[in-house]
């Protein structure tokens, strides 16, 4: 019950924070707009410059506005450099809780003109990770998870198509062996999709297989299916499908689908100069497995865009 209460507390939170942040950023006095630099960088999990959205129209101010970054951040092969942080709150189908805070890091390099590489490391930090000790007995460990990296090469010029493909890799940095799964993987990820001023729409596969690792734990092989689907809004709303299908091939076949059916609201708003966009979902999965599936999940995703360290393209 108490879990229940913590989690209706961060989305009531979020919710608010949704709704004021705007209203309080506009009632700033003395506030003087800055141009916050997108770069031009012809081109990530989120829309190349001039890679796809080269044909956006800018503020009066010469800024993005609130709509265009939301367009971009929503894109998996951005050229925006952004941070996603996004906290989940899984409950699981044995009625036990799996908390979890995803570093997402977002950063687009120009290769040429005509190309663009898009490195998205993500880093899981786990605070609670339910395990059987005993029948009926649970411990909680915590720590940090496997880390993933991503790498696509996405064309600089296809209109409103999104299209990246490259390796992801999956690296055993896990601190506890209930956080990870100690092996080395590696695989192919590809994205595809179509991006309007009004709606994106698309699919994001990573598959991974185990190349190494300790050889006590089982071999991997899995795949992380991202469909994206998104309705954008004035002053930089969006509502859209939130959630990721997992599926583990090697289980049983009762147990190879995680499938959610979720809702995600979001909305870019300024913190002084700072655009960040702000995300709460609602998930619930009618297909999982049946031993410590995931049922349900609360997630919040800050994201802070941040400034280009690299401009330009490496190559003429």
């Amino acid at each position: 019950m108490k879990q229940h209460q913590i989690l209706l507390r961060i989305a009531v939170f979020t919710l608010e924070l949704l709704l004021l942040v705007p209203a309080v950023v506009a009632t700033q006095p003395g506030q003087i707009a800055e141009s916050f630099d997108c770069g031009s960088v012809n081109s990530p999990f989120q829309v190349g410059g001039n890679f796809s959205l080269g044909a956006v129209a800018q503020s009066s101010a010469g800024e993005p506005s609130a709509s265009e970054l939301n367009e971009k951040l929503t894109n998996p092969v951005s050229d925006l450099w952004s941070i996603a942080n996004q906290f989940n709150n899984f409950e699981l189908n044995n009625g036990h809780w799996n908390n979890n805070w995803n570093f997402q890091p977002v950063l687009p390099v120009g290769l040429t003109k005509d190309w663009n590489l898009i490195t998205r490391p993500v880093m899981p930090f786990y605070n609670i990770v339910p395990h059987e000790t005993a029948p009926g007995q649970f411990e909680r460990a915590a720590g940090l998870g496997d880390l993933t990296l991503l790498e696509l090469l996405s064309p600089a010029h296809s209109g409103n198509w999104i299209l990246g493909a490259g390796p992801t890799a999956i690296f055993p940095t896990a601190t506890s062996p209930f956080t990870g799964q100690r092996k080395w993987q590696l695989g192919p990820t590809v994205v595809v999709g179509y991006l309007t001023k009004e709606y994106f729409i698309g699919v994001f596969p990573q598959q991974w297989w185990s190349i190494g690792g300790v050889h006590s734990r089982p071999d991997t092989n899995q795949m992380n299916l991202q469909p994206i689907a998104a309705i954008f809004f004035g002053e930089g709303w969006s509502i859209g499908y939130s959630g990721n299908i997992l599926v583990n091939w090697n289980a049983p076949s009762e147990d190879v689908w995680t499938v959610p059916i979720g809702l995600g609201l979001g909305k870019v708003v300024k913190l002084g100069r700072l655009p960040v966009k702000i995300q709460l979902a609602v998930q619930y999965m009618p297909l999982h497995p049946q031993i410590s599936g995931q049922e349900w999940n609360v997630q919040v995703q800050i994201t802070p865009v941040i400034p280009k360290l690299i401009k330009g393209a490496l190559f003429k």
